[in-house]
């Protein structure tokens, strides 16, 4: 699924391979399974409006918002993942999703620019090649989204602000005006507002697809599909797919994923689905399909091509609902506590730190010691206080409460690495930051929303070679939007799991479940798999990332055998760079993308 258009719709704007123009005065085209809605005005036969990716949005909706100016809210006023587009002859206006979940990319195309939701379709229009600094942020900063700000994995192909309005036009520069800013709303409750916001995302698209949810046991897998059930017609099951070890049905989670099927027993069909041999994690993993950047699911490709081929075949899927994001847009960083220390309320930043001290067996007193230290640096200070510890060559011991946890550089980093990451680093310190208003701790789960949203794009690559669209509720923009509005004195707790989602869910829930504070791990499949696949791993530590400088091929060959033999290292560091050594190895692999002229601006 990819779409995307020109800042002018003059006729002969090129288009991909195999899209399709939208309107024929109109530069905007589409690719693949992309669901679109657009309206032309009354009267304004050089103004389009467009909604692309899934959306809520009806035609009598567009009809109402392009009757005067178009209000700031449009990315989040209704249920989806999408973008909106106002095109005229010599004007593209890009309203962006806050959660990047629909992200978007532009590059320079002549005077003006080109826009769309695929870098690698924009890099295909100029032979961009590979963003060198892309790289080391993603092979050795995983923890620190904040460092993408903006970049995207090739050169001169820049991600557009998420939450603006971007006004593109020949002969100037992107115009960029923020929209979404997440203030506290102290209006309607938050249990109440997420879950009718949450309903509205899970049910989009349902009426209209062959549709079946991951259901792994716990809270976020388990909450969609129950309201995905509560939904559907009586006559009409869910088909709920759980993963599991092969040979293995004793885990706790798959015991939780027969409770939450038992308890909406005749609305939904719980599935099996063994990971054999072949499904192991790291198998395959050269043959993962190129993508804007690498999947997430890049070492369990094999596994989730073989889930999504056997729901294709067995169900007829064309929908497939996940629970990813779900972590993320429920999670309480230990910035927390450096706001609760900042705003004042000091009685309830002592009851939590003691809370998370416990949790992570760490002395109180160190805690609350970190949480006054955070409270008094701003974002910018913290980045540039990363950039000296980058230069330094050394992780400075500064606890579990800070803006950004120290960067831990494994023993194969590369020599060219570091300067990279110290001017990528000190770049984002000194860039201008539309979210300064926002406490450290949302600030913190924004950019870990939107990059957990814009990575899974990534994944719809394979998924829509077979037919399926991934649908993931949790990053859809209205759902975020609700979540992050909870003033200070409701947010939860840093140590408590989830207890916002257990209370907007606690009337679909199993007891059971809604007490459950863990969930279940695949780690020994994964090292199973490193054993299986230990030859071709090797094989990557030799390839593109070595040819740059940015990994040292005989200590990551040590390090991928260590890890084989169950010695601990890095294992968040060593799987990215695999990742996107796999990823560069697919880019040189498959075709470069093809763009044609169009002659008389008809798709």
């Amino acid at each position: 699924m990819a779409f995307g258009g020109f800042s002018s719709s003059a006729p002969g704007t090129p288009r991909p391979v195999g899209a399709t123009r939208l309107h024929w005065q109109s530069s905007v085209w589409v690719t693949g399974m992309t669901p679109t809605r657009f309206h032309v005005p009354e009267g304004g036969r050089n103004r389009r409006l467009f909604v692309l990716g899934l959306s809520g949005a009806r035609p009598a909706d567009l009809k109402t918002v392009s009757t005067g100016p178009l209000p700031a809210d449009l990315t989040w006023r209704w249920p989806g993942a999408y973008v909106v587009v106002s095109e005229a002859e010599q004007e593209t206006v890009v309203f962006t999703d806050p959660a990047a979940a629909q992200p978007v990319y532009v590059t320079r195309f002549g005077e003006g620019w080109a826009w769309s939701s695929s870098a690698r379709l924009l890099a295909g229009l100029n032979k961009a090649p590979v963003d060198t600094r892309r790289l080391v942020t993603a092979v050795f900063t995983p923890l620190h989204p904040a460092l993408v700000a903006g970049r995207s994995f090739f050169a001169e192909v820049e991600q557009l602000p998420p939450g603006a309005r971007i006004r593109l036009a020949p002969g100037t520069t992107p115009e960029v005006t923020n929209l979404w800013l997440p203030q506290p709303d102290v209006g309607a409750g938050p249990t109440r507002r997420f879950r009718a916001e949450f309903e509205k995302a899970v049910g989009l698209g349902l009426d209209d697809n062959a549709f079946s949810t991951d259901l792994s046991g716990g809270l976020d897998s388990s909450s969609i599909t129950l309201l995905a059930a509560r939904r559907t017609s009586d006559n009409v099951c869910v088909n709920a797919v759980t993963v599991h070890p092969d040979g293995d049905e004793s885990g706790a989670d798959l015991r939780f994923a027969r409770l939450v099927a038992d308890s909406m027993s005749g609305r939904v069909e719980h599935h099996l689905l063994p990971i054999r041999r072949e499904q192991l994690p790291y198998t395959g993993i050269t043959r993962v399909p190129a993508a804007d950047e690498p999947a997430p699911s890049s070492l369990t490709w094999a596994g989730l091509l073989e889930q999504l081929e056997w729901m294709a075949d067995r169900f007829g899927t064309t929908l497939h609902l996940t629970g990813d994001g779900g972590d993320s847009v429920f999670s309480q960083p230990p910035a927390h506590l450096a706001d609760l220390v900042r705003h004042r309320r000091f009685r309830a930043a002592v009851q939590q730190s003691a809370g998370w001290a416990r949790l992570r067996h760490l002395p109180l007193s160190n805690v609350l010691r970190q949480a006054a230290a955070a409270a008094r640096i701003s974002r910018a200070d913290a980045l540039s206080m990363l950039a000296e510890q980058i230069a330094q060559g050394h992780a400075s011991a500064v606890g579990s409460v800070h803006w950004f946890p120290p960067v831990q550089l494994p023993a194969w980093v590369g020599v060219e690495a570091l300067p990279h990451l110290r001017s990528e680093i000190e770049r984002v310190a000194a860039a201008p930051n539309p979210l300064t208003r926002l406490d450290a701790g949302v600030h913190t789960i924004v950019d870990e929303i939107r990059e957990v949203a814009r990575t899974a794009q990534a994944d719809t690559v394979p998924a829509e070679g077979v037919g399926v669209r991934l649908r993931n509720p949790f990053l859809d923009a209205s759902v975020v939007d609700a979540v992050l509005r909870v003033p200070l004195d409701a947010r939860p707790p840093v140590y408590a799991y989830k207890p916002h989602l257990v209370r907007a869910m606690s009337d679909l829930l199993p007891a059971a479940l809604a007490t459950r504070t863990t969930k279940g791990s695949f780690n020994a499949d994964f090292y199973t798999g490193r054993r299986a696949n230990l030859d071709a791993l090797l094989g990557l530590a030799d390839g593109f990332l070595s040819a740059l400088g940015l990994v040292e091929p005989r200590a990551l060959r040590r390090a991928l055998k260590q890890a084989a033999m169950g010695v601990p290292v890095p294992m968040g560091i060593l799987d990215r760079t695999l990742a996107v050594e796999a990823w560069l190895q697919a880019l040189d692999r498959e075709p470069e993308p093809q763009w044609v002229e169009g002659v008389d601006g008809r798709g």
